[in-house]
């Protein structure tokens, strides 16, 4: 939080000169968000203006299959492995997130390209989510203990810094994205996670799944989402009256957006104010090979 959310805001002032911020999460880092506009909150910290979060859990009651990795003994064990060089492969993750839709993910390949000798189609995003990260020790520890195991963030028991985390109390409007096939962060769980802040709260369900629901390019016109009124109630009632819009989200995110921050300023270029660009787009660590 310290490292990551709380400095960025500072070299965002620095840099522009602007305090007050919009922000974004997706999936884990939305998590990490969460948790830290809830300790903003507790120590009058009034940067972030509105917050977005793309696939994110909030509340784990309903995780999905991938609770099934983790429990007291399976926690062990990745603890031990990450203790071996401070980090968790990105390698092990993704192996994770295919194990939950292996028809799909793992034994479509095995048949077409090891069995029969077929060259896999290029597709866009499957390079994309094969560039996978690693987790910090440290970080990914505490997700999965306080979060997939004890649920804490969304029953007010996580701490942070010595401060009791109270997501009732994070007044600022918020864009919760779901997507309806997501087998990650599935659109029931983010639904749940999504009524635990105290302020306006805009649900929307996309259709697809965890990444292609959320990149989906207004352009392609494919796909459809769903809006409603607030998350309220049951999943399922929300869903049942909800409007079904063909086509990308994003105009309706992009909408709600220019509500809560109508000004607009030109575009600055990196290393123009009092921060130095450290390199050129997209940066250096594009070229490490894990």
């Amino acid at each position: 939080m310290r490292e990551g959310i709380l400095t960025a805001l500072d070299c965002v002032e620095q840099a522009t000169g602007e305090r007050e911020v919009v922000a974004i999460g997706y999936c884990v880092g939305g998590t990490l968000l969460a948790a830290t506009l809830a300790y903003m909150a507790a120590v009058g910290d009034d940067r972030i203006k509105s917050a977005t979060f793309f696939t994110t859990q909030i509340d784990f009651t309903d995780a999905g299959d991938l609770k099934v990795f983790v429990d007291a003994a399976q926690l062990k064990e990745v603890e031990e492995k990450m203790a071996e060089h401070g980090y968790l492969e990105g390698s092990s993750m993704a192996q994770a997130f295919n194990m939950l839709r292996p028809a799909d993910l793992i034994w479509s390949y095995y048949v077409n390209n090891y069995l029969k000798g077929k060259e896999p189609m290029p597709f866009d995003l499957l390079v994309w989510n094969a560039d996978s990260t690693r987790m910090p020790e440290a970080n990914h520890k505490f997700y999965l203990r306080h979060c997939y195991l004890q649920n804490d963030l969304s029953n007010g028991r996580m701490e942070l810094d010595g401060k009791k985390l109270d997501l009732g109390k994070v007044t600022i409007p918020v864009y919760e994205l779901a997507a309806k096939e997501d087998h990650i962060a599935p659109a029931r769980s983010v639904f749940t996670g999504a009524k635990c802040f105290g302020g306006p709260v805009r649900y929307v369900m996309s259709g697809s799944g965890h990444i292609a629901g959320v990149v989906n390019p207004p352009a392609k016109t494919k796909y459809q989402y769903w809006s409603g009124g607030p998350p309220k109630g049951e999943f399922e009632s929300w869903v049942a009256v909800a409007k079904e819009t063909p086509g990308s989200w994003w105009p309706d995110w992009a909408e709600w957006v220019t509500k809560q921050a109508p000004e607009k300023a030109p575009a600055r270029g990196p290393g123009e104010g009092k921060l130095n660009a450290i390199g050129d787009a997209p940066g250096d660590y594009v070229r490490v090979k894990a």
